[in-house]
């Protein structure tokens, strides 16, 4: 009884923490990382091509993998484990070292996109948190490949906070640890289900389809950018 009286007082003062977006002034981007600024780290193709390329049961691998890649998201699970359970349940003839070297390969840049919020954050003086779902392994190789942590201030990773999104909490633990109300707060995702959720609380949703949509949508946001500087 005890647990459950505390988990109603929590989940009240949440919902007295959401309110009507505003005219706050915005100080600080969300941004997802899969999907906007690089892309994803370990999607369906990207699966497709692993089976094609190492001779694997694709069918049986995607169904393994979804019931797996939770828990590595949440960062419950190490790569080597996660692929232990979808890749190494049996033998190969290939290494875990080769696996994980084909989907550390996988990742690129979205042209723009890194100079584009960059640039959002030095003219405005934005804090730039990244929100995003991802494990551990993956994160870390693309924050230090792609020089990450030049651009961005801190990470609300899933594997690091043990949420992810749509959790209202990785939002709530983004919001606290950027100090920001939800209406100071921007936020880009490729998926428009994270985009609902998040204006859901007060956030200044931004659905990611392209880069001059995004560039738009932050400057009627009251974020004027000289487009010379973010080309």
């Amino acid at each position: 009884m005890e647990k459950l009286a505390t988990h109603s007082v929590c989940c009240s003062l949440r919902k007295r923490r959401v309110k009507q977006m505003g005219s706050d002034p915005i100080t600080t981007l969300f941004v997802d990382i899969g999907g906007v600024l690089l892309t994803n780290g370990w999607d369906r193709q990207m699966r497709k091509k692993a089976a094609e390329i190492f001779g694997l049961d694709y069918e049986d691998m995607d169904q393994r993998h979804h019931l797996m890649f939770g828990s590595y998201e949440t960062g419950r699970l190490t790569l080597e484990e996660y692929l232990s359970r979808v890749v190494f349940h049996e033998k190969r003839s290939f290494s875990y070292d080769d696996f994980k070297a084909f989907m550390f390969e996988q990742s690129r840049p979205i042209p723009g996109m890194i100079n584009l919020i960059r640039s959002f954050k030095e003219v405005h003086g934005l804090k730039l948190v990244a929100v995003s779902n991802e494990g551990r392994e993956l994160t870390e190789h693309r924050i230090e490949k792609f020089g990450l942590r030049a651009v961005i201030d801190f990470f609300i990773s899933s594997c690091f906070v043990h949420y992810r999104k749509p959790d209202l909490e990785i939002y709530f633990l983004a919001l606290d640890c950027a100090q920001a109300k939800p209406g100071e707060a921007a936020y880009v995702d490729d998926r428009a289900l994270f985009v609902e959720v998040a204006a859901g609380l007060g956030i200044h949703g931004i659905h990611h389809t392209g880069i001059e949509t995004t560039r738009t949508a932050l400057e009627a946001l009251r974020l004027p950018l000289d487009r010379r500087r973010a080309a």
